[in-house]
Formats: C-alpha cells, structure tokens, sequence
C-alpha cells in the first residue's frame, strides 16, 4: 500500500529552494567551511558536498508536515556534510530543522529536542576542554550550541508565545460565548417578565369586555345591555392606558424597565372594587405590615389580580373571597371562588395566568398552588394559595 506524503508548505518550498540555490552559489565560488587540509574532511573536492546539500534541501519541505522525520534525516545530512569541506547553506538550513523540530513537534517530542540540544552543547564544550586543555577548544562548544540549542530554544520561545496567544484567544472566544449566553438568558427573562406584565395588566380589562359584550348581545334588554356598555367601556379605557404604559416601557431607551407606579397592596381595595363592578362578588380580608418588600407586594397583588381573572371568566356563582395573612416570615395569599356550573358567559382562559404566577412564586422562592377542592360546607371551589417569603428574593 502505497503511503501518501502531505503536500508541503508553500513556504517550506520557498525556504527549500532558497537554501538549495544559495549552497549552489556557495559550492560555485568554492567557498567551504573547513579547509582542505582539514583532518576531519574524509571526502576532497567539491562534488561530495552537493549530496548533503540537496538532503537538506528535501527536509526543508518536510519542516511543517513531518518535522520528526526531517530533523532525524537532517542530522544524517549534517553528518555526511561534515565529512566534506561542508557547505554554509547546509548547515543553516540544519539550524532551521531544529527550530521546526521544536516548533511543530508534539510537546514531548520538543522538549525532548530542546533536552538533546543542550546536553550536546555541554558535552562539546566539557569534553575538547578536558581533553584537549586550551582554551580554542571552547570555540566547538560554542558552535554546537549555536547550530543545535539556540535554534532549539528559539522555536521553544516561540512555541511558548503560541500556546499562550492559543489560549488567550480560547479563553476570549469562551467569554465572548458566556456574554452571549447571559445576553440571551436576560433577553429570555426579559420577555418572560414583559409578557406577565402583559398578561397581568390587560387580561383582567379584556376579560369583563369579553364577558359583557357577550351578556349584551345574548339579552334582549336595553337597560342591561346600556350598563354593559358603561362596564366595557370602563375597562377599555382603564386597558388601553395600561397598554400605553407598558408599551412606553418598551420603548424606553433609558434603561428604566420598571412600570412608573408599581402596584403595591394598597390597592388590593380598588383592585377588589373592579371586580365587583365586573360583577363578582368578592370579599377582601388582609392582615399584614403596612409596607412589605416591593417584590412581594408587586408579586401578590399580580397573584390576587390574576385569580380574580380567572373568577370572572370561570367561577361559578357565590362568593370569591381573597384572604392575605403573614405570619412566621411569609406572606400567604389564599383565593377560593366557586367551581362548577357557571350560569352566564365565559371568556376563554389560555393557562398563561397560572403560568404567570407560579412563575412569580419561584422567583421569590416561595410555593404556589392551585386545584379543585372543598369548603367548610362542602361545595367545590377552586383554590390559589402562594406563600411568598419576605426576605430577599428576585422577583423581575
């Protein structure tokens, strides 16, 4: 089977032909790095020195793609090439080989490089010392280092600022992607905070439309048709300013999300006075401080204020009655209406307002539910029950 070589660099190419044509041009004037007399120089003339220098030249391409391979025959070349009078091109592309070794190896294979380089280098330079005892005899030490572990550190710090910016840039992309997330959660959120606010402050209004204009147009009776008008237009004013309200909100570029005026428990009674004029009949007990946490008032009004929808477009008929009570650090809203036949119209429900609140509920830590159950004297009637905790709690 026949094993495809990667295609090597462009540079690699360009550096390869460079290297080869300047040792051609070396080779052609004649100028070598040892002289002829050399003892080292085992092969005279010049032809010899082309081999190592073509070698060279071909690991060059594989500098990039197969720097191991290219090292280790690059060693070989180097060591033919000093059998030779040598050529300078050779050896400087051997020093490039080093340094790609390095840098384009896996770690273990570069560090281990990097080791070999500079044991040699402190071989060459302890060895002829002691052998030889001059002081020229440090010079071969200081050209192995300069061939073998200059380059080899050189490609290490490199490699080093590589890895680094790599992992700069990594940590960057990470978090540009946590910003986006945050930036998508608090969009998420944003728009599930607006549609409660949405819900909660027009669903109410609509529904006592819905439900006279259906009484209106069912009965053949002039003056109960002419108090559901009045009804309905009440509620579509009171609606229609609420939808301005929120929709300035939106529009509002100031960085202000908040409604204007947020609706606190005191007006739970005007609240209550709405939908009695709706025409359920409702009953109010509260026992609380006077001022609570803004989340939790904004929260429990919201909750009776949705419950009381619901009773308009479902109860049956009797007594809604709506009790707030805190005690042990929590305030409890229970809202029961009666469940079962409904004698006149209904508005469609979509789910969202039991949504809505036990939505709020969460956000403020609290516990919420809603269900079928029985009173004192055993009729049906549906109940919504919160508590809500005052302490610290995140509501919008």
């Amino acid at each position: 089977m026949a094993v495809t070589l990667p295609r090597p660099h462009r540079d690699d190419v360009r550096i390869a032909v460079g290297g080869l044509l300047g040792g051609l041009l070396v080779w052609a004037v004649s100028v070598g790095i040892r002289p002829h007399d050399d003892p080292l120089v085992r092969w005279h003339g010049h032809w010899p020195i082309l081999v190592p220098l073509v070698v060279m030249a071909g690991c060059e391409l594989l500098r990039r793609t197969r720097p191991r391979t290219g090292l280790l025959i690059g060693v070989a070349a180097l060591t033919v090439d000093t059998l030779t009078q040598g050529n300078l091109a050779t050896l400087v592309m051997f020093t490039d080989l080093v340094y790609a070794g390095v840098l384009y190896t896996p770690p273990a294979v570069a560090r281990r490089v990097l080791w070999i380089s500079g044991l040699m280098t402190v071989v060459a330079t302890v060895l002829p010392v002691a052998t030889l005892r001059k002081p020229e005899a440090l010079l071969i030490g200081v050209a192995v280092g300069l061939v073998a572990f200059t380059p080899a550190a050189t490609g290490w710090i490199v490699r080093n600022h590589r890895d680094a910016a790599d992992s700069a840039r990594l940590r960057a992309e990470q978090t540009a992607l946590l910003a986006e997330m945050d930036r998508v959660q608090a969009v998420t959120a944003e728009r599930a905070r607006m549609a409660r606010e949405l819900h909660d402050m027009v669903a109410n209004h609509l529904s006592a439309i819905a439900i006279h204009s259906t009484a209106a147009l069912s009965l053949d009776d002039p003056r109960t048709s002419q108090e559901a008008l009045g009804v309905i237009r009440e509620n579509s004013v009171e609606g229609l300013s609420e939808m301005r309200r929120l929709i300035g909100i939106l529009r509002d570029d100031s960085g202000d999300t908040e409604p204007a005026v947020a609706p606190t428990l005191e007006g739970l009674g005007a609240l209550v006075a709405g939908a009695r004029s709706n025409g359920l009949d409702v009953t109010l007990e509260a026992a609380h401080a006077e001022r609570l946490p803004a989340p939790v008032e904004l929260a429990a009004y919201r909750i009776v204020q949705e419950s009381l929808t619901n009773a308009l477009k479902h109860a049956g008929p009797g007594v809604v009655t709506v009790v707030l009570e805190e005690s042990d650090g929590a305030l409890a809203i229970a809202v029961t209406s009666p469940y079962g036949h409904r004698d006149g119209p209904r508005a469609p429900g979509s789910g969202a307002g039991l949504v809505g609140m036990r939505e709020r509920t969460a956000l403020l830590r609290g516990t919420f539910e809603a269900g079928p159950g029985t009173d004192a004297s055993g009729g049906k009637v549906w109940s919504v029950r919160a508590v809500l905790p005052l302490g610290e709690g995140d509501l919008e």
